[in-house]
């Protein structure tokens, strides 16, 4: 008997790597099928083509005749233990960094639209979609996530979702967590991975956080854990003091010393700055600073501060004046050997990071509008906040898996012609490469249902097909049980009227849906002559 001699090709690297990582959070889970339901929902969401919701990633899967409560309560109810997810997902990004080197990460808060006020945790915050002279307002949940940047190369990086957090506001619906601002969110992050670093073997590695101004906050530099340096964004107003003056007198020791002048003032001084030339983003670029301190902040006389400030410059691209404005910024200070202070990192390596908590915006928006992070309308005190933490915990095992398969610059080649592709990969590459590594696979082919040879068959066959369709575009398909027109429609101004008008009011009602089906029929065959649509009555 012949046997077969066909190789199954091989897995790609980065949907073996992908395949992988989501094998190692098996802990998570507390049975096999609870594991697996998981897996296929995040391959569920990488196929998905409408919203990101739960109902659309069962059907991109094809499980439309099962009962979907099981999937469900993976976020209504304790089946995924979050906590281990995350902590597994930071255990392995350990392999990509050295003990001898900072572990670099950016903190800030997201939020995340919502439509309903009753759902758990929304409240109204800022619109940013309005204008500034006329401020709006807007639905949102807020959480806090904190990013892991890997090492640079050629001036580039990616953030990495590892920790997310729920900060709901005090006037929020309330929900399972309780309200917490910001920074003390931020907080709880940085204690979670300075416990789990002192427990992978690494008390020694410092922890470098960037944050913006809303992190400038004196509890925050009191409460930091050991070896953490926070370097946070502050105003420049900002109200500083001198370090306290060595006194051998008697009585009780000076706490500051004399007001310092602020980042404004030091901002008008045109003597003492330096420049260097680093690479950022792939381009040269001329960095002018200076660095000023060490100084103390009010009720935090113990934790002193490096005041860094980084000048503005006007440059022109593509025709256009830019400008870009000087940026104050307070580093915590690291006491030395012979008694001093010491920023860190080194200058110019500094000078670099701080160009870097850009990408903590990028891949907020990559998580909004391009993942589909918070589209699912979960109403469960519970699982409103499981969803979104699962969905950043898939969303950064995804640029996890990239990066281990391609580093920062690598990745495949754009598929157009006429552009070569950017330095980096994209959020959008890799969601292109793991549906094409699926798709290419033996379980994933599409399949072609042949056309039956009845008409009757033919109608319900085409119904079916067109029913599907407009379910996973999200139309809706009215009242009638017809199948609705998928596309829009136009006129049928070149059809006889008289043809249309000596009919009774169902049997032309009925001509015009067979006319409306035939030529989406051969709008799905990619025919040239159905360019004008039949108008639905």
């Amino acid at each position: 008997m012949p046997q077969h001699t066909t190789v199954a090709p091989p897995t790609p690297p980065l949907l073996a790597r992908l395949l992988a990582l989501v094998e190692s959070h098996r802990p998570a889970f507390r049975q096999q099928r609870t594991f697996h339901r998981a897996t296929a929902l995040l391959v569920g969401m990488l196929g998905a083509s409408a919203r990101h919701t739960l109902t659309q990633a069962l059907i991109a899967l094809g499980l439309i005749d099962i009962d979907w409560s099981a999937f469900y309560r993976l976020f209504s109810r304790a089946r995924i233990d979050l906590p281990t997810l995350q902590h597994q997902l930071f255990a392995s990004t350990l392999a990509n960094a050295p003990a001898d080197q900072p572990y670099v990460v950016a903190v800030d808060g997201v939020a995340f639209p919502r439509t309903s006020r009753r759902m758990p945790g929304v409240g109204w915050r800022k619109a940013p979609n309005t204008a500034p002279f006329r401020a709006g307002l807007a639905l949102a949940q807020r959480f806090c996530i904190l990013h892991w940047l890997p090492a640079l190369e050629q001036g580039w990086t990616r953030a990495i979702a590892l920790i997310c957090l729920p900060c709901f506001t005090p006037k929020a619906r309330p929900a399972a967590a309780p309200p917490m601002r910001e920074w003390e969110a931020a907080l709880q992050a940085l204690q979670t991975l300075r416990v789990a670093l002192d427990t992978a073997g690494r008390p020694r590695q410092w922890i470098v956080v960037l944050a913006d101004g809303s992190y400038d906050v004196v509890e925050l530099w009191r409460a930091l854990p050991h070896h953490t340096a926070l370097l946070a964004r502050t105003a420049r107003n900002r109200a500083l003091r001198q370090l306290p003056p060595p006194s051998t007198a008697r009585g009780r020791r000076r706490l500051y010393g004399d007001q310092a002048p602020t980042p404004a003032q030091w901002l008008q001084q045109r003597r003492g700055w330096q420049e260097t030339s680093q690479v950022v983003r792939g381009h040269p670029r001329r960095l002018r600073y200076r660095i000023e301190g060490p100084y103390l902040r009010q009720r935090a006389p113990l934790h002193p501060l490096w005041l860094v400030l980084m000048g503005g410059e006007h440059y022109r691209r593509h025709g256009r004046e830019k400008r870009r404005d000087p940026v104050p910024v307070l580093v915590s200070a690291i006491a030395t050997a012979d008694g001093g202070w010491a920023l860190p990192l080194p200058v110019e390596a500094f000078l670099v990071w701080l160009w870097q908590r850009w990408e903590v915006e990028v891949a907020h928006r990559e998580l909004k509008s391009g993942f589909g992070v918070g589209a699912m309308p979960c109403w469960h005190r519970e699982g409103t906040i499981r969803s979104v933490q699962w969905g950043v915990w898939a969303y950064g095992v995804c640029l996890l898996a990239a990066y281990q398969s391609w580093g920062i610059c690598g990745g495949p080649r754009a598929p157009g012609r006429w552009w070569r592709g950017a330095q980096r990969w994209s959020f959008r590459t890799v969601w292109r490469s793991l549906r094409a590594a699926w798709w290419h696979g033996p379980a994933f082919q599409a399949r072609q249902p042949r056309t039956p040879s009845d008409w009757a068959k033919k109608e319900a066959w085409l119904g079916a097909m067109l029913k599907r369709i407009a379910g996973s575009t999200r139309l809706e398909a009215g009242g009638s049980s017809d199948p609705p027109c998928p596309w829009p429609v136009r006129s049928w101004s070149k059809e006889p009227k008289s043809r249309i008008g000596l009919l009774p009011r169902e049997q032309a009602d009925r001509f015009v849906h067979e006319l409306c089906v035939s030529r989406c029929s051969r709008r799905l065959a990619g025919s040239r002559g159905a360019g004008r649509w039949c108008r639905r009555r």
